[in-house]
């Protein structure tokens, strides 16, 4: 049974929808490459098995509001992208956080994904003022995702994260409510 309730967002290359039960086989098979773990904070796990994708789905698919989308591309899911909501003084912003299976790098799906998910964000939740994002430094491909997104480089956040044992700098990039480029 299909929800109408639930958002479909239209991002010309690629759309989102919520998370459902039968994208765990698709999940796994993007999901479990080391190129996109390297980029991903250690909760995204490698290898990203069956079991793993199942967890999520039951972790995500019936949240309300929904802030976590599944990338479909051609009626296949290929990736995802969601926000974290943060709490007590911070409640104002959300990190946004996404990934793409490697046979869909370098097609503009990352960008188009994340402004159509921006502007959900702002015209949903009113009461946030900012999205923001920490990519790893040497991680060009997605800086250039959000910049193209309209989001801003704030800051270089210098060995300020360790992934496979390697300290490593992030790169803060955000976007404020009201900002149209």
């Amino acid at each position: 049974m299909t929800r109408t309730d639930l958002p479909i967002l239209d991002a010309g290359l690629c759309r989102l929808r919520p998370y459902r039960h039968g994208d765990e086989a698709a999940i796994a098979h993007h999901a479990n490459d080391l190129a996109i773990w390297r980029n991903m904070r250690d909760r995204f796990p490698h290898p990203y098995t069956l079991a793993e994708a199942e967890s999520w789905i039951r972790l995500v698919a019936h949240l309300r509001p929904v802030t976590s989308f599944a990338i479909e591309v051609d009626g296949g899911l290929v990736g995802g992208i969601g926000i974290q909501l943060r709490t007590d003084i911070e409640r104002c912003g959300a990190e946004v956080g996404y990934w793409l299976g490697r046979a869909y790098w370098n097609r503009g799906i990352a960008t188009a994904a994340l402004r159509t998910l921006t502007s959900h964000v702002f015209s949903t939740f009113g009461e946030l003022e900012r999205l923001f994002a920490l990519v790893f430094a040497d991680n060009l491909a997605s800086c250039r995702v959000l910049e193209k997104a309209g989001y801003t480089r704030e800051a270089l956040l210098r060995r300020n994260a360790i992934k496979e044992g390697r300290i490593r700098d992030q790169v803060l990039y955000a976007r404020l409510r009201g900002e149209e480029r």
